[in-house]
């Protein structure tokens, strides 16, 4: 547990280190101080993950707060490893990202602070098991993540975009802090431990505590209806933070409302129900609402409400199976979310460095504007590609062997005797079916326009791959590892049982069965990989690696230009059109007016609902009631203190009457 902690030291100190250097050598020193750090946290971590082994480290602050301990468990252990490696690959990303940055002359010294910190921080959330000090390791989370957002603050967009993610995380943190005091109250201590003693004795009060909790940490997990920041903060951020925090910081969400199951013991069926129709919507919305997308990183972040929806299903589904003493559909269910954060984590990152590597290249995150670019950037088109066939759930890739396992679960879970149930985990079924159809569609679409076709625009003709190191390395480790999981499920499901198991009690010959599919599947995924490498291999030998090239039929035109391809409006408009009542859309038209128009255009963005019909109006109702206020403020030095002796004379008059 010590390393653990000194880990932690390197971390806060990494990023004032790393300042000290010459500009060209800050990111390169910040990579390798939390490669070190890395090390440190992992150490206890990996053991505990594989062991199963307890680490505990308490601090005695008697006069604050009491006891706080540390603790790692198997559950804190799996998120110290996904926060550790993740992390560590987008730090080590940053180098070329940033580079354009420093060489323009931006001073980066507070950026490398706040990174690391961000590390730090959600190392100690995943930890702190005392109700006071996990608050204010959220707070620092929430803050550091905060700077990190507004990088670019001199964009008007990016600091309306942290300011609404710095509202929405208070927001989150205010119902946390709610259940947390009750809890307190009840328990007469801010230990974790003493809230499980209470939680697990009173079935009404662990409801409510279990609402309050999931509404805070859902805000920062991003589900709906508390999803509206994420869709505006990680297009804002830097692409190597908007990774860190769409791979690893969203899922501290997922780590609270875990941690409360763990406290809580059996959850009531309500509380299961309720969990798994959130999650539900949350994906169907995600995913539809990215189908809908022109900005390529709003593209991902909506796709991390719908993967956040798909781990929230394996949570619902393992609830069940506690709800209703079902042990293996408890452990198949939770199994396949878990691993689901962890798969998440891999393909997110790589979709989010994959898009920071165009954007670099392109200048824009304009889908409609781009095209052709797997000529100029083939490396990163096809580590975009495979990340694309990872987020869709299909095989060899892990995206399919954590959905397999909620799938299972749920299949499994059709065996509890009640209709009820069987009724809402068929719907159920159905909405993942339908979200992973919906996925392919979006993710055919997305990397059709950017990488196919002829370039639509001068940005995205004048490109040229960059060939650092810095960026294609990361990307292809976390591409390699979609691969391992995806061909070695078994091991993976195997480390999985481990954090399974501070939730729910493992009978080793419930798993005989599951542990057959997975061997299953890893036969026919390498005996997959091989037939199409042989394929590869064979085409290669016969066309002795020459590509012959032919020109379409143009149905009489004498040359394609990039107007006669599928836009990504075109592309998805088929399928939208059905759903036109959940949109609102908006057009921008000038329509030609003359036989020879100089100008005329077309344009539409389709607006979130909840933004449009929830978060404006009570913005603007916000902006209207202090606009009345306005006049108070005019600069007069005399006014002010009138203000102070009209409240001090107030005070005193209200103190008389008390």
């Amino acid at each position: 547990m010590n390393s653990f902690f000194i880990g932690i030291v390197i971390l806060l100190i990494s990023g004032f280190s790393a300042g000290k250097f010459a500009d060209k050598l800050k990111v390169s020193v910040l990579s390798i101080l939390v490669g070190i750090a890395s090390v440190f946290c992992l150490t206890p971590a990996v053991q505990s993950l594989v062991k199963g082994d307890y680490f505990i480290k308490t601090f005695d602050f008697n006069s604050l707060f009491g006891a706080v301990n540390f603790v790692i468990d198997p559950l804190a252990a799996f998120f110290i490893v996904v926060i550790s490696i993740m992390s560590l690959v987008s730090v080590i990303y940053s180098k070329g990202y940033l580079k354009p940055y420093i060489e323009k002359g931006k001073n980066i010294n507070s950026h490398l602070v706040f990174l690391p910190l961000l590390i730090a921080s959600m190392m100690a959330v995943v930890t702190c098991q005392n109700a006071f000090m996990f608050l204010i390791c959220w707070e620092v989370m929430s803050l550091s993540s905060f700077f990190l957002v507004i990088f670019e603050n001199e964009k008007k967009d990016v600091l309306k975009a942290g300011i609404k993610y710095l509202v929405f995380m208070h927001i989150s943190v205010l119902f946390i802090m709610i259940a947390f005091g009750m809890l307190s109250i009840k328990a007469g201590s801010f230990d974790f431990s003493a809230f499980k003693l209470v939680l697990e004795n009173n079935v009404h009060f662990a409801n409510i505590i279990f609402i309050l909790a999931f509404i805070g940490f859902g805000c920062k997990a991003g589900f709906v209806p508390f999803h509206n920041w994420l869709p505006d903060a990680h297009p804002a951020a830097p692409s190597h933070v908007s990774a860190i925090m769409s791979g690893v910081m969203i899922k501290t969400g997922i780590y609270g409302i875990l941690r409360i199951i763990s406290l809580i013991g059996i959850p009531s069926k309500s509380i299961a129900y309720t969990v798994l129709i959130i999650s539900l919507v949350s994906a169907l919305y995600g995913v539809l609402y990215a189908i809908s997308q022109h900005d390529l990183k709003r593209l991902l972040a909506y796709h991390s409400i719908e993967n956040i929806g798909i781990i929230g299903m394996g949570l619902g589904v393992g609830m069940l199976g506690m709800a209703y003493h079902t042990p293996i559909v408890a452990i198949l269910g939770f199994a396949g979310g878990i691993l689901h954060i962890l798969n998440h984590s891999i393909f997110k990152e790589l979709l989010f460095l994959s898009a920071g590597s165009v954007y670099t290249k392109t200048h824009t995150r304009n889908i409609e504007v781009l095209g052709g670019l797997i000529k100029s950037m083939p490396k990163s088109a096809i580590l975009f590609l495979i990340g694309s066939v990872a987020i869709c759930g299909l095989p060899p890739f892990n995206g399919f062997i954590s959905e397999f396992l909620i799938y299972l679960g749920m299949f499994r879970g059709l065996s509890i005797h009640n209709f009820f149930s069987c009724v809402m985990i068929l719907f159920t079924i159905a909405g993942l079916a339908l979200v992973g159809t919906m996925a392919v569609l979006c993710f055919s679409k997305a990397f059709s326009i950017i990488f196919l076709g002829m370039p639509r625009s001068e940005e995205a003709e004048k490109v040229q791959e960059d060939a650092s190191c810095s960026m294609i390395l990361p990307m292809s480790f976390l591409a390699l590892l979609t691969l391992v999981i995806g061909l070695l499920p078994q091991y993976v499901f195997a480390v999985m049982l481990k954090p399974v198991s501070v939730l729910v009690n493992i009978n080793i010959l419930d798993m005989v069965s599951p542990g057959f599919l997975m061997w299953t599947i890893s036969i026919f995924a390498f005996a997959f990989v091989v037939f199409l490498t042989l394929l590869i291999l064979l085409k290669l030998k016969f066309t002795k690696g020459k590509i012959q090239m032919n020109e379409t039929w143009g149905c009489g035109y004498n040359r394609g230009n990039n107007h006669m391809q599928y836009t990504a409006s075109s592309y998805a408009s088929p399928f939208l059109t059905m759903l036109n009542p959940l949109f609102k859309k908006v057009f921008d038209i000038e329509k030609p007016r003359k036989l020879f128009p100089q100008s005329a255009h077309f344009s539409m963005h389709v607006e979130d609902i909840e933004e449009a019909y929830v978060i404006e109006p009570v913005v603007k109702s916000d902006e209207w009631f202090l606009s009345k206020f306005e006049g108070l403020q005019d600069g007069n030095i005399q006014s002010y203190i009138k203000y102070g002796l009209i409240f001090l004379i107030i005070v005193i008059i209200g103190s008389l009457f008390m």
